[in-house]
């Protein structure tokens, strides 16, 4: 009877730790089941979410009217500016003592680079006039414009700033209207990956060393650069050839490529 006693006290003294045991273990589950499906469901919770939102702002005739009106505006707004850089006239009378006048005069200078500006501002001009292709002029006229709303804001164009501001906040909203055209390059993915081959962790960063041995040497015997030291150098090179062959290596492992993956259905309950 006490041999009894005795194992059931010796049995009770270790039930306690296993229970916490056993309930430290259910919370790492939980937690980790909790955060494999925020990861997984809150980018298809998000896509919804806009998704509504995309429906319900362009289906009202009123926002269809201002989104034309804004595509005539910014366009139209561009084809000045843009034909002065084509026909390379001076985009400014400000003299060089001014910053805005001294960027701009040296902006002309550059030559064809001038000219290539204009023409890609009035291509984006015309792309948003043609409703088929507004989508690429909205794209193409954002970065342009924002680059201008920097530029104005750093050297100080006085008023103009505001106005591109206003311009790039506009160029904003016309591609966000085109969401449902945009929005396979955020929640999209492909179904497959690279094949895979033996020791590519390390062939890869090897092939790419070896390369920059090779160019190394290369460089040593037709003498370019003229450097004292072309050993230290090589093995320099070399060494940053591998890391950069590690990150390719990385980034051949884990690309998505093949077929986009079909949407995953909602699931409800």
């Amino acid at each position: 009877m006490n041999g009894r006693r005795l194992l059931c006290g010796f049995a009770g003294e270790d039930f306690p730790q296993s229970r916490r045991d056993a309930k430290a273990k259910q919370k790492t589950e939980f937690l980790e089941n909790n955060l494999a499906n925020f990861f997984v469901h809150f980018p298809m919770r998000l896509e919804h979410v806009l998704d509504d939102l995309h429906v319900a702002v362009t289906r009202r005739w009123w926002t269809q009217l201002f989104t034309a009106f804004t595509r005539c505006l910014l366009a139209f707004g561009f084809i000045p500016p843009s034909y002065k850089k084509i026909i390379h006239e001076p985009f400014t009378t400000l003299p060089d003592s001014n910053p805005v006048g001294h960027y701009f005069n040296a902006l002309m200078a550059t030559g064809f680079y001038y000219e290539f500006i204009g023409w890609a501002q009035i291509i984006a001009a015309i792309l948003l006039l043609i409703p088929r292709t507004s989508h690429i002029g909205a794209m193409m006229f954002l970065p342009i414009i924002v680059n201008i709303a920097v530029l104005t804001s750093s050297v100080g164009f006085q008023g103009t700033w505001i106005l591109t501001i206003f311009m790039s906040l506009a160029s904003l909203y016309l591609v966000a209207w085109e969401y449902d055209r945009l929005k396979p390059i955020i929640f999209d993915s492909r179904d497959d990956r690279p094949r895979k081959f033996k020791y590519q962790w390390i062939v890869i960063p090897l092939v790419f060393a070896f390369g920059s041995l090779l160019l190394s040497g290369a460089a040593y015997l037709l003498r370019i650069g003229n450097l004292s030291n072309y050993l230290v150098v090589a093995l320099i090179f070399m060494a940053i050839s591998f890391v950069f062959g590690v990150v390719v290596a990385i980034q051949y492992r884990f690309m998505p490529v093949g077929h986009l993956k079909p949407p995953e259905p909602e699931h409800t309950g």
